[in-house]
This record gives structure tokens, sequence and C-alpha cells, in this order.
């Protein structure tokens, strides 16, 4: 089974949708919560890229 074309998928989604998904998302976060949650989010995303190539954080002490 082959994976749907990426402008299949983005066609599914049209700009009303979008407009509604971030309305939605700024009534239940509100303005002042969006940016920690972005914030957080790419922490997360560089601390798994750096797990996936194995690398340590700089700050820490090798023991």
């Amino acid at each position: 089974m082959s994976a749907l074309p990426l402008s299949i998928l983005l066609g599914v989604i049209g700009p009303w949708q979008i407009v509604l998904i971030v309305a939605v998302v700024l009534l239940l976060f509100g303005g002042r919560k969006i940016p920690e949650l972005m914030r957080g989010l790419g922490q997360g995303i560089r601390e798994f890229k750096d797990a996936s190539k194995g690398e340590e954080k700089k700050d820490e002490p090798k023991a």
C-alpha cells in the first residue's frame, strides 16, 4: 500500500477549516499561553532530534 501524495492531503483541509482551527486554539489556550506551548514543542523536538542522533547535552558534565 502506498502513501497518499501530500497534495491530496493538503487539499482536504481548506482555508476556512484552518481559520476555524486557529480560532478554536485561541479560544482554548488564549494568546498568552500559545508562545509557551510552541516553545515547549520546539524544545521537545530538539531533544528528540538530539537523542536520535545520540548527542549529549553540552551543559551536562559527562560522568
